[in-house]
C-alpha cells in the first residue's frame, strides 16, 4: 500500500455541499474557541450558508477523496469564512485555500476573534497586518476581534 501522503482537491462548491460547510465551520470553530458563544443552530448557520454566502460569494472546498475537509467563501475584497476540521489543520489545507482567494483579488479584509491565536498566527504569516480591533460589542458573538488586511505588492515599473 502506498504510504504517500494524499493532496487535496479544491473543488467549487454548490447548493449541495453548504450543510458540510456549516458543519465544517461549527467544528473548527468549537475546537478552537470553546468559550465563544452557541448563538446559531446548525439548521441556521446552514441557511446563512446557502442564503447569503452561496448567492454573495466564490465557496471552494479542500476534498480528500469524498470527504470536505476546509472550506473557503470570498469575494469583494473579503474572506466571509476560512475553516478546515481539527484534524486536518496544519497540513497546508488552509493554505490552499487563502492561495485561490489571494490569485483572485489584489487586497483581502477579514475579521477574527483576538483570543484566535491558531488563526492570528496563521494570517500573519501569510502577510496579512493588524488593522483595527475592536470589544467585539459589533458582533454577535459579543467578543474582542480583529480586522486584518493583506495586499498585493504590485512590481514598481521605473518611470
Amino acid at each position: 500500500m502506498d504510504d504517500a501522503v494524499m493532496e487535496p482537491e479544491i473543488v467549487a462548491l454548490g447548493a449541495e455541499h453548504m450543510q458540510a460547510a456549516a458543519r465544517i465551520r461549527r467544528a473548527a470553530l468549537w475546537q478552537r474557541l470553546p468559550w465563544l458563544l452557541d448563538i446559531h443552530t446548525p439548521d441556521e448557520e446552514e441557511q446563512y450558508w446557502c442564503m447569503h454566502l452561496l448567492p454573495n460569494c466564490t465557496i471552494l472546498g479542500a476534498a480528500m477523496g469524498t470527504d470536505l475537509v476546509g472550506v473557503v467563501a470570498y469575494g469583494d475584497d473579503w474572506i466571509e469564512q476560512l475553516y478546515v476540521l481539527p484534524d486536518f489543520q496544519a497540513k497546508g489545507i488552509g493554505s490552499l485555500l487563502l492561495g485561490c482567494a489571494k490569485e483572485e483579488m489584489d487586497e483581502i479584509r477579514l475579521w477574527t476573534f483576538q483570543r484566535n491565536r491558531g488563526a492570528r498566527a496563521f494570517y500573519e504569516r501569510h502577510g496579512f497586518s493588524v488593522e483595527e480591533e475592536t470589544d467585539g460589542s459589533d458582533n454577535e458573538e459579543k467578543e474582542p476581534d480583529v480586522l486584518y488586511h493583506w495586499r498585493r505588492f504590485s512590481e514598481l515599473t521605473p518611470a
